[in-house]
């Protein structure tokens, strides 16, 4: 059994608890919501000189690094840049908490300024360094540097050749986690878990969103980026975490099955109402649309993924949120599943040592299997195309988004056959990797879907076997071709809505240049435009890209979602597709199928395949749907809005919605009016 580095409780308590400020009935009053993150130091002038011409020397440096043009500089900028963008926003946002987090981020520019004279000099001796690290990457979502922190063990080899395993571990919420703050810990700390031979990724996660949104596309696009640079086994990936890193690991682990041999949530959260009406004790009236919406996240209804990823899921005795694995566990119960619970004895929110030792040496068991290569049987849930994937199975139609879909399926090698049955689906793909097919490669494999017999091709000689299946009524058949976009609009993985889903790719919004029809939704638009704008940089730590709407490109409608804000006098691009939406906008009304609303006081917001480039989204006047009340608890952090809603902005904008909802739906699978 591998020696087990457990790391001293006393020591990692502070990053685990949430202060109880922060929790309770007083973070229930929507008209009375304190920010997050909270108004940080005003710095002394000795600080505040000392951080800012540091910066400017770390920022002249940084112009120098970027004139060299060379590729090797242009791909390990990121590596510098998160410094110089963690101390920028530090001093600009006040957003140092404490006199230890101004001590911080002196150590952050000095390092910073180390590396920038390092990779001046065509040096990065950060590449081959042990211990912790901190590395970044520039997202897909934003082009914003994101920083994220790695353990590297001694153990690790350079020049050698053999795989690492890596566990990933999401942090506990931190309403001062500021990039500083997060760099200077992951400069320092070590963290709650050090298995031996093991690399740790600490993702950033885009701040305090329990990993969900474009936090969970900063943890893929960190791990991705460590995979460039550091030999990872891809069969031994861990998901871990505690408080809402536990929230962020059952998300993760349930929406993602196939990428992770094990899961380790602790406490946290895994779903909304039951969590908020215990923890929060919140009494809640969500319309039915945000009730529907709470699917997209709540992991219970997803609950059946865990049969094929080993999960141990911990949790202290006394702990109020021991909740969250009480409700998998009853979950996985309904599924025909026994779920691993370690519970900490007289332990309230922290991991009990002998606990952690206990899921360690379970870990490294599991590990010496790893992932499944090609697991014969495979049992999938989903509500939503975005999760639409594990192992060999892909989903690539609903009957219904938002209410669940299931796949069964089994593969029995003997008889050249795959069983599967399905509930809410229209469309699988079946994908055997090469040299994986359990088939005799001299007959064709049949597959009885729903149990009818669809008789497909022969394995090819390298031992992959694919097929596309379609249903058309509750006749299923195999498709002529791979599968492929169709002629007709139809919802499809990445373009399914909801309104908060185009902000988990790269996305522009695009400002109006022209004059509003109505001088009220003129003004409400422009508050909304600030309010998302703001809002990225203060939730997800990004810049949004702001463009004018004739400064749009080509490139730009080919690349990227387009956050439209205007009506179609004043948006030029918004102008051009204003006749192709489903949602009619004219001088006089808002029209949804049989429903008018008076344009004077009316604005629409939607999402929508672009018509200029359906690959791609369009939204209307929104950013993500969620407002500063629910930054007070990361349960509450889910999507408000479904693919439409219609805004009386005679009602202001409050905490909540930004505006008086109309009326809102979701479009149906063909993205039109219900």
């Amino acid at each position: 059994m591998p020696r087990l580095a457990v790391v001293v409780l006393s020591m990692v308590l502070p990053l685990l608890a949430v202060p109880a400020l922060a929790d309770g009935p007083q973070d229930n009053i929507p008209d009375n919501v304190r920010p997050v993150p909270p108004i940080g130091l005003e710095l002394s002038d000795a600080d505040r000189t000392e951080l800012e011409s540091g910066l400017a020397e770390l920022d002249a440096a940084i112009a120098e690094l970027r004139k060299k043009k060379d590729a090797r500089t242009a791909e390990l900028l990121p590596d510098v840049e998160i410094f110089a963008r963690a101390i920028r926003h530090g001093i600009q946002y006040r957003e140092l908490f404490k006199p230890n987090d101004v001590n911080g981020a002196k150590r952050v520019l000095a390092e910073g300024k180390s590396r920038a004279a390092a990779l001046l000099g065509g040096q990065a001796p950060w590449l081959t360094q042990k211990g912790l690290v901190v590395r970044g990457f520039r997202s897909k979502i934003d082009q914003t540097v994101q920083p994220y922190g790695l353990v590297i063990p001694d153990s690790y080899s350079f020049e050698g050749r053999s795989k690492h395993r890596l566990d990933l571990w999401m942090h506990g919420r931190g309403e001062t986690l500021s990039e500083s703050n997060f760099i200077a810990g992951r400069m320092q700390q070590r963290g709650n878990i050090a298995p031996e031979d093991t690399i740790v990724l600490h993702p950033y996660g885009r701040y305090s969103n329990a990993f969900k949104f474009a936090g969970e596309i900063d943890v893929l696009e960190g791990l991705d980026h460590a995979r460039k640079y550091y030999r990872i086994d891809d069969n031994r990936v861990a998901v871990r975490g505690f408080s809402m890193g536990g929230a962020g690991c059952w998300q993760m682990a349930v929406h993602y099955p196939d990428l992770f041999f094990a899961a380790t949530p602790g406490a946290g959260f895994s779903e909304t109402p039951e969590f908020l009406k215990s923890f929060q004790q919140e009494t809640l009236n969500p319309t039915w649309y945000e009730e529907k919406l709470w699917r997209m996240y709540d992991c219970p209804g997803y609950a059946i993924n865990l049969f094929q990823l080993p999960t141990i899921a911990y949790s202290g005795e006394i702990d109020r949120q021991k909740q969250a694995a009480d409700v998998m566990e009853a979950a996985c119960a309904a599924e025909g599943l026994r779920l691993t619970h370690l519970i900490g004895p007289n332990t309230a929110h922290s991991i009990h040592k002998d606990s952690l030792a206990d899921t360690e040496s379970r870990l490294a068991s599991i590990a010496l299997a790893g992932r499944a290569k090609l697991p014969r049987e495979l049992h999938f849930a989903t509500y939503t195309l975005r999760y639409n994937r594990a192992f060999w199975l892909t989903v690539t139609g609903l009957g219904e988004h938002w209410e669940q879909a299931r796949v069964d399926a089994q593969i029995k090698a003997q008889d050249n056959q795959i069983e599967v049955s399905t509930q809410n689906v229209t469309g699988l793909q079946i994908d055997i990797p090469a040299g994986r097919s359990p088939f005799h490669a001299q007959k064709p494999v049949t597959v009885v879907i729903d149990k009818q017999r669809v008789e497909l091709g022969k394995p090819f000689t390298d031992g992959t076997w694919n097929a596309t299946l379609i249903r058309n009524g509750d006749v299923w058949s195999a498709a002529t071709a791979e599968l492929s976009a169709p002629d007709s609009l139809v919802k499809r993985h990445g373009l399914q809505g909801p309104i908060d889903d185009a902000f988990m790719d790269s996305f522009i919004v695009v400002r109006p240049t022209g004059k509003a029809r109505h001088e009220a939704v003129g003004k409400w638009v422009a508050s909304e435009l600030d309010h998302t704008v703001k809002e990225w940089r203060r939730q997800f730590r990004g810049d949004a890209i702001v463009k004018a709407d004739s400064e749009i490109s080509d490139a730009d409608i080919a690349s990227s979602n387009l956050i439209l804000f205007g009506d179609p006098q004043s948006n030029g691009i918004l102008a051009k597709i204003a006749d192709k939406l489903p949602i009619s906008w004219s001088a006089d009304s808002v029209k949804v199928g049989d429903r008018s609303f008076d344009a004077t006081h009316h604005a629409p917001v939607l999402i929508y395949p672009n018509p200029l480039n359906p690959n791609r989204y369009v939204v209307l006047n929104s950013g993500f749907t969620y407002r500063e009340f629910a930054y007070l608890n990361n349960a509450r952090q889910v999507p408000k809005l479904p693919d439409w809603a219609v805004i009386d902005t005679r009602t202001p904008a409050n905490p909540l919605w930004p505006g008086k909802v109309a009326a809102a739906d979701f479009f149906n699978e063909a993205w039109q009016v219900k």
